[in-house]
């Protein structure tokens, strides 16, 4: 059974008379374990499906399941649930409260979840720890380059044990190297914690870097391949 599964998902946007129709009829399937890029132009719908993936978001017709349970009509508090216990987040602009620490912000998701303070510390400092920072527990946002804010956003990521993770355009504001050092990051979570990885991207040397390319354009899946 696919971890992910969406069945003829259409997402229709009304702005003012004007109906936009986004994703037109996306049917995927995602297994567990799998590392593997979402891409398209601007305007593909490559967010939007990322939105929904994420549940963030609740597709206008269709269905989209998650280990085989169907949450497409879910109210918020049920998906904010979902989005807390299943899933881990990765902004392009990192999303780090700038008046905490790179600890504190790691560790304020675990809090939300109702990790007793101590625990949440503990584990925040190991994730920190993993992906390099642990000489920068105590530095803020505005202490850290680019690479080392966003190696935080893994951190904060992987808070909750999530067992998908959702990257928006990961690289996108990071040089070249910085952005190869979390790429393989990325393939050290998939292998070694079996993490499943969705990065979503325009750029094609960062989707080559996964297993598998899932290629949309105007709302539809183009493409779908193993690398």
């Amino acid at each position: 059974m696919a971890l992910l599964k969406t069945i003829d998902v259409v997402k229709t946007y009304i702005t003012g008379p004007h109906k936009v129709e986004v994703l037109k009829g996306i049917n995927l399937e995602i297994n567990a374990k799998e590392l593997m890029a979402i891409t398209g132009k601007s305007g593909s719908g490559k967010t939007t499906l990322m939105n929904i993936l994420g549940c963030l978001d609740t597709p206008t017709s269709g269905k989209y399941l998650i280990d085989g349970i169907d949450v497409s009509n879910m109210y918020a508090d049920q998906l904010a649930h979902i989005r807390n216990k299943k899933i881990g987040f990765i902004f392009q602009r990192f999303n780090l409260l700038q008046d905490m620490t790179a600890l504190e912000n790691v560790t304020l998701a675990q809090l939300y979840a109702k990790v007793p303070e101590r625990e949440a510390n503990k584990r925040s400092a190991q994730l920190l720890e993993m992906v390099g920072l642990g000489h920068r527990l105590k530095h803020f946002p505005t202490e850290m380059s680019g690479g080392e804010q966003q190696r935080v956003a893994v951190a904060r990521a992987l808070a909750n044990n999530p067992s998908i993770i959702l990257a928006d355009e990961p690289t996108g504001n990071l040089d070249s190297a910085t952005g190869e050092k979390i790429l393989s990051l990325f393939k050290d979570l998939n292998k070694q914690k079996g993490a499943t990885i969705i990065i979503i991207t325009h750029d094609q040397h960062v989707a080559e870097e996964t297993d598998r390319i899932v290629r949309l354009k105007d709302g539809k899946i183009i493409e779908d391949t193993r690398v």
